[in-house]
């Protein structure tokens, strides 16, 4: 099977997005499908300038219709800023193509159920995927794993953290991600949607939240440098979580968190034993398991370091050796992957779409929270 690949938007996310689909016959042998050609939509000078000088595209446009019109381009990855994803997933919809979407999905609920009217509307059946990346690293795999295996017995209650420092500069001028009306949120909206899908995929669906949030700079030089802007987004947000499974959780997300560059954390405590994980240190996965021996003198007990590092499945995980260090952008390549290789051999994606818009309820349900002070129950997942 040949695909042919139209990506809005050429920012990081773009960029990384072109990383995985260039690199993908480099990591997987053999493949399911090929990736005849790729195109990008920009509207950014020196976004297309840079698309351009790499030599990947087959096409460069400021129009995404004509990405989404042309009868070559089978899969679209929306890569966008957060405003731009509605317009631009229903003109996916309409027009049948495959969809790889970044999260969040979109800004609202409201903008939500326009996605999901289109897509009940048109009858849509093209394969599509939310990109959670934190999903595909091998350590967070293999903790997949143990959960369903029982390792851990009975799982009590957890704790898990996003943190980055990178607004923590007062003079750093706003971005549409400090802008609610143009990202639809801040630090949690931006960061913690990726750890509330990771802890409901490693530990089942959340039933309420209770959130704190805080904005600690509450002004921000305007994008020009000319003025100030009050900034209506959240630096920080801590919060309890419940889950429909009786677990419980406690969680942080901050992006001016001084000392830390991009520490997504998870530690997991059941009867029988422990996980944790941190995306600093991602080749591996420690383990603690209470049924070694303690004695004599601590015996066998203690959390071990299980060495993950590329360890993915075939036909993945034969280069580079599997022994080598893994980094932030190969979980991008396997998340990019698993919906190609479900197009080619008609699987499910997951997660899709819809996974993506149950965490939007996520969202709706901790900035609800934040606002009432109070425990906000989400609410079930839309059919």
């Amino acid at each position: 099977m040949e695909l042919g690949i139209g990506i809005f938007g050429y920012g990081f996310m773009g960029r990384a997005h072109t990383y995985a689909l260039t690199t993908i016959p480099l990591y997987y042998e053999p493949l399911p499908f090929r990736i005849k050609h790729i195109s990008i939509c920009t509207p950014s000078e020196s976004g297309r300038k840079a698309a351009e000088a790499t030599g990947y595209y087959r096409r460069v446009t400021e129009d995404f219709r004509a990405l989404v019109e042309d009868p070559e381009i089978n899969v679209v990855c929306i890569a966008s800023p957060n405003g731009f994803h509605k317009e631009q997933l229903i003109a996916a919809i309409e027009a049948g193509k495959h969809i790889y979407c970044e999260k969040p999905v979109v800004v609202s609920m409201a903008e939500a159920r326009e996605v999901l009217d289109v897509m009940r509307r048109t009858g849509y059946r093209g394969k599509n995927q939310t990109a959670f990346e934190f999903r595909f690293f091998p350590a967070t795999m293999r903790a997949k794993q143990l959960v369903e295996e029982g390792f851990l017995g009975p799982i009590f209650h957890y704790r898990a953290s996003y943190l980055h420092s990178s607004n923590i500069d007062a003079n750093k001028p706003i971005q549409w991600k400090s802008d609610r009306s143009r990202g639809g949120g801040g630090a949690f909206f931006d960061m913690g949607v990726h750890l509330c899908d990771l802890m409901c995929h490693l530990l089942g669906d959340l039933e309420s939240v209770h959130a704190l949030g805080r904005t600690f700079i509450k002004e921000r030089p305007s994008p020009t440098g000319g003025h100030m802007v009050p900034v209506d987004t959240d630096d920080a947000t801590m919060m309890l979580l419940r889950h429909k499974s009786g677990v419980a959780g406690v969680m942080d997300v901050s992006k001016v968190a001084c000392g830390t560059c991009d520490e997504l954390r998870f530690e997991i405590h059941g009867q029988h034993g422990a996980i944790r994980f941190n995306m600093m240190d991602p080749n591996w996965l420690e383990v603690f398991d209470a049924r070694d021996s303690a004695t004599p003198l601590g015996g066998q007990r203690g959390f071990k370091k299980v060495q993950c590092v590329q360890q993915y499945p075939k036909p993945g995980g034969s280069f580079p050796n599997p022994k080598f260090s893994v980094g932030l952008l190969r979980g991008h390549v396997h998340s990019v992957y698993t919906l190609l290789e479900n197009i080619a051999l008609d699987g499910a994606p997951s997660p899709s779409i819809l996974d993506g818009i149950r965490m939007q309820q996520v969202l709706a349900a901790v900035y609800e929270s934040a606002e009432k002070g109070n425990w906000v129950t989400v609410e079930e997942p839309l059919a």
